[in-house]
């Protein structure tokens, strides 16, 4: 039987924030970008940007969410990666992994711990 392949492997994400405004600044700051703020059920989100169909997620706030714990979220530094990694530190993170070569025809990714402490990567072609 033929599976079809989905055309984005990750499909959200959410990054927790014990600081809402604290964090999404870092993210609106580090992309140059407006992050959309709603609240869903009790949970203050702030959407990131996203291209129909594409992948997006949100800096999250609620008492589900625990900063720090969250898993390794890759988002796009769509050929900024270093330039990026350059505005990390004076946003209130740090770099964690710096940029690193993939394979041949993969771009490169580095990680960074965000103003909230999470451990965030940035992918570029």
């Amino acid at each position: 039987m033929s599976e079809a392949k989905p055309t984005n492997v990750a499909v959200w994400f959410e990054i927790p924030a014990s600081d809402f405004e604290r964090a999404v600044a870092f993210y609106e700051d580090l992309f140059a970008t407006r992050l959309k703020r709603e609240t869903i059920a009790g949970v203050a989100l702030a959407i990131f940007p996203c291209e129909q169909p594409g992948v997006s997620g949100a800096v999250v706030k609620g008492p589900q969410f625990r900063p720090g714990e969250g898993p390794i979220v890759y988002l796009n530094g769509d050929g900024r990666l270093d330039a990026m990694l350059e505005r990390v530190p004076e946003l209130g993170g740090r770099v964690a992994v710096p940029k690193t070569a993939l394979p041949e025809g993969m771009g490169a990714f580095a990680q960074i711990i965000d103003s909230e402490g999470n451990r965030v990567g940035l992918h570029t072609m």
